[in-house]
């Protein structure tokens, strides 16, 4: 195949392999730079990138591989310890995938002679999303095509399991409020649970399915993103448990949204991998217009 890709990348990092799946840390690490892990059929990789910025020495985009992770099954997904630390001594690395075999594996690192992972087994099916307690991050959050949201600690032990009516496609914590996870399925419905209690609180929900992807805005809480069909869904759960506002967006259905980390009204949405035309979309709630588009098109 040919791909004609209308913007040029601004960096291209060669690779060995297929990449399944790439993720930037969303916490601070101690360092000027960002951490960044991608995911092939066997292994994981953490970089880091340092950006141009005023009064740096950094030119344009560099990156630098820190360490390659065997993992034998192909990576599916990557989540980020909020431990991870590159200014303490020794450093930390620690992030968890989910594979195709259906296990979760906990990575640990210091850069030198400690680098041990851990399996966590339960899953019955493909994980879809997995996200580690944004604080003290000694839980983390799974779901599946098994119709179940777990909540794991480090240790591998299941401390909560909620039943689902269809495959979960996404979960989030709730920033501050800890005790509170967001859980969206792929039927249209959004939950959002209590985990002292146990139990659901509140629920979203999306006439078009089936939903793919969903985002709790960290800059507004109580905003509430998603994909599903071809279009993009807003909810203020302050207002309504419908949504606020709905845009079609992706011809070949839309695969996932992501809000912006520094804006309420930026995010952006992907089409879905292997269509005919693949895009990447930046949008703004205060402009009718795409703010960016990044299309690859495909051509046998």
């Amino acid at each position: 195949m040919k791909q004609d890709v209308t913007r040029n990348a601004a960096y291209t990092v060669d690779c060995e392999d297929y990449v399944h799946v790439v993720e930037f840390n969303p916490f601070e690490s101690g360092e000027s730079g960002n951490l960044i892990a991608y995911g092939g059929s066997n292994y994981v990789v953490v970089g880091m990138c340092m950006f141009q910025e005023e009064g740096t020495d950094t030119e344009g985009i560099q990156y630098k591989t820190l360490r390659t992770f065997h993992h034998g099954v192909r990576v599916d997904g990557i989540a980020w310890s909020p431990e991870t630390k590159l200014d303490s001594l020794p450093p930390v690395i620690k992030f968890c995938t989910s594979a195709a075999d259906m296990k979760i594996r906990l990575f640990t690192s210091d850069l030198q002679d400690k680098n041990e992972y851990k399996v966590l087994e339960g899953h019955s099916d493909f994980i879809n999303d997995l996200v580690f307690h944004p604080r003290e991050g000694q839980e983390i959050a799974s779901v599946s095509d098994d119709h179940t949201c777990r909540i794991w600690s480090l240790e591998g032990k299941q401390t909560a399991h909620f039943l689902l009516h269809s495959p979960g496609m996404s979960v989030c914590w709730h920033p501050e409020e800890t005790f509170k996870l967001m859980v969206a399925e792929k039927n249209g419905t959004i939950r959002f649970y209590d985990l002292m209690a146990q139990q659901a609180i509140l629920s979203l929900q999306s006439e078009q399915t089936p939903l793919m992807s969903a985002h709790w805005c960290l800059k507004n809480t109580f905003k509430v993103g998603a994909v599903a069909g071809n279009d993009w869904i807003i909810w203020d759960i302050t207002r309504s448990s419908y949504p606020q506002e709905t845009r079609p967006v992706h011809m070949d259905r839309a695969h996932s949204f992501r809000w912006s980390a520094i804006s309420e009204n930026l995010f952006a949405t992907t089409g879905y991998p292997g269509k005919m035309s693949s895009q990447f979309q930046i949008h703004h709630l205060g402009h009718s217009q795409i703010f960016s588009d990044f299309t690859a098109k495909q051509q046998m």
